[in-house]
């Protein structure tokens, strides 16, 4: 890792020496701007081409009176926005350089996330804030490229070409790259948090991160570091603590780990609500927990007139998933017992679960206990953790289909999941590209280089804009869309299911444990997927069946493959690199 020895840091107008301590698996990276455009005399702005979290290093071929350099995330009417909404970033600081000196110029300090219990960078890099842009005023000469450079904090191991996807959607493409990139660029605190206003760990940001960190890197330390972090720092809402069970169960898929696991096992029975379980095996909510706790979708008023009562359907929902792979953790680590223990609290809380909550005549499940009210929340996290019953998902599925995206960029990771995990993939990807305001394209088309907190400005007023929850299509694409996921833990085995939706191709590589593993698949007249895993994994392939379509050849021969509702499955799993074709 490469160490930085810098003659000095500018907070504001103070110099503070620096010592080249480093954050650990985090690096500052030197970046030249992509644009440098005269203002006025004396006036530049600088276009580093998309927001990362860091300050800049300034040289100067003249010693110089005052320069002003404003950092900003927004831009308005082709300057630096020096009041942008809500909590989008912008600082200004004056500096006076020497001939041949370089500065490091920071933003000052913002005690709200500079300050413990923020996550902190290491004193010596000086203050980082995300920015795009910076104008320089009152600059003597003109402003070259070689004279300032953005010193930007990523993660040391990510490299940027080791997952890809392209498709036959072009704007399905440029989501992908925005929430990839967006990974990547809030991995500047060495632990996976919430974005800029607080620099916090929260479980449900963690998680999701987690999630499409690993479909760009393969490293689990990042979010090892943040589970870490949160056992130490827990958060108050109640469906945040059993996604730490998820986080270690994603870790232990990832990278069939035990030993990580064991050491972290019994601080996972903490996070399954044990405390609030009544008699009929239900987590109990009481009138405190319902005011400040069962979050459901955040910001609040993304719940979709969710109804609150004593027994939650989504904390429920969570408690049960938590349980389900409690059980299969218990199970790696040979502690058969508890993982009977906690096998059956699952079937009898969740047999109390579909006989209080679920309505057989609407096929959807209510709000809780005392509510007909039914939410897009109650029925997308029982689909998202496999609660319903086979019969009613088909159903339930096209019903949230139809609802549309009535949900926070934080619940639609799981509404997609069980989109495409239905049935319902042509549904989640026009979710995901649909016009207006709520979705990655709205995004995408607003010049966001990072995903931001809500769908919009307006649903969450002091919304940061480099928040990774809100990248979800970072996993989504490459787990669903390419169709690789990790059959068993370690990538030993994998599923390779593709869900096309209306796409005619898609292609992509992603970085597992093993090795690189690619897909590239077309769909005409025939379905032809092109499949290549490295040494020591093989994959179950699961092909999308098409209206005629009679065989499956491997390598253009025959193979022995079922067709069961609208796929064709292979009958032997494939290894190395093979072409398949569905005809």
């Amino acid at each position: 890792m490469r160490k930085w020895y810098l003659s000095a840091v500018v907070f504001g107008a103070m110099l503070i020496p620096a010592t080249g301590q480093d954050a650990a698996s985090i690096h500052l990276v030197e970046q030249a701007p992509v644009a440098i455009v005269k203002i006025a005399p004396g006036l530049f702005l600088v276009d580093f081409g998309r927001v990362a979290f860091g300050n800049l290093a300034l040289t100067s071929a003249n010693s110089t009176p005052s320069v002003t350099v404003r950092f900003g995330e927004a831009l308005k009417n082709g300057r630096v926005d020096t009041h942008p909404p809500g909590s989008v970033r912008y600082a200004e600081v004056k500096v006076t350089p020497k001939q041949g000196e370089t500065v490091i110029v920071a933003p000052p300090a913002d005690a709200r996330n500079t300050m413990a219990p923020a996550v902190l960078s290491p004193a010596p890099w000086g203050v980082l804030t995300p920015f795009r842009w910076v104008e320089v005023e009152g600059w003597p000469t003109e402003l070259r490229a070689n004279q300032i450079r953005r010193r930007a904090a990523f993660d040391s191991t990510w490299v940027d070409d080791a997952a890809t996807f392209h498709s036959s959607d072009p704007t399905l493409d440029k989501v992908w790259d925005l929430c990839h990139y967006s990974i990547k660029a809030t991995t500047f605190a060495g632990v996976f948090v919430d974005g800029d206003r607080e620099r916090l760990a929260y479980e449900a940001d963690a998680y999701l991160t987690q999630l499409s960190y690993y479909a760009g890197d393969a490293d689990p330390r990042i979010a090892r570091a943040t589970f870490d972090r949160l056992m130490k720092f827990p958060t108050w809402p109640s469906e945040w603590a059993p996604q730490m069970v998820f986080m270690a169960y994603a870790d232990w898929m990832q990278t069939g780990d035990t030993a990580w696991l064991a050491a972290h096992y019994e601080g996972l029975k903490t996070k399954l609500l044990d405390e609030r379980v009544g008699h009929d095996g239900l987590v109990i909510s009481t009138p405190k927990q319902i005011r400040r706790g069962d979050v459901v979708d955040w910001p609040a008023h993304e719940r979709d007139g969710y109804v609150f009562t004593s027994v939650n359907t989504v904390v429920n929902a969570f408690h049960l998933r938590a349980l389900e792979e409690m059980s299969q953790l218990a199970e790696a680590l040979s502690k058969t017992k508890e993982a009977a223990k906690y096998s059956e609290q699952e079937r009898t809380a969740q047999a109390t679960f579909q006989e209080t909550l679920f309505d057989p005549v609407r096929g959807l499940y209510r709000d809780g206990a005392g509510t007909d009210h039914a939410s897009l929340h109650a029925n997308l996290f029982p689909l998202a953790f496999g609660l319903v019953p086979a019969g009613e998902r088909p159903k339930l599925a096209q019903w949230l289909a139809g609802r549309g995206m009535a949900g926070s960029v934080y619940a639609a990771q799981y509404l997609l999941q069980g989109l495409f995990e239905n049935g319902e993939a042509t549904d989640a990807l026009a979710l995901i590209t649909a016009p207006g305001d709520r979705s990655w394209r709205h995004m995408v088309d607003s010049g966001a280089t990072i995903t931001w907190e809500a769908w919009d400005q307006k649903y969450k007023p002091n919304q940061d804009w480099n928040h990774a929850w809100g990248a979800a299509p970072a996993n989504l694409l490459p787990r669903f869309v390419l169709g690789a996921q990790p059959l068993t833990p370690g990538w030993g085995r994998a599923l390779i299911q593709p869900h096309p939706g209306t796409l005619t191709s898609a292609e992509g590589r992603m970085p597992t444990p093993r090795g690189e593993l690619s897909v590239a698949w077309k769909r005409d007249k025939n379905f032809t997927l092109t499949l290549s895993l490295p040494p020591g994994m093989t994959a179950r392939v699961e092909l999308p069946a098409l209206v005629g379509s009679t065989e499956v050849r491997v390598g253009g021969a025959p193979v022995k493959a079922h067709r069961e509702g609208q796929s064709w499955t292979l009958e032997k799993d494939l290894s190395g690199t093979v072409t398949i074709e569905e005809r």
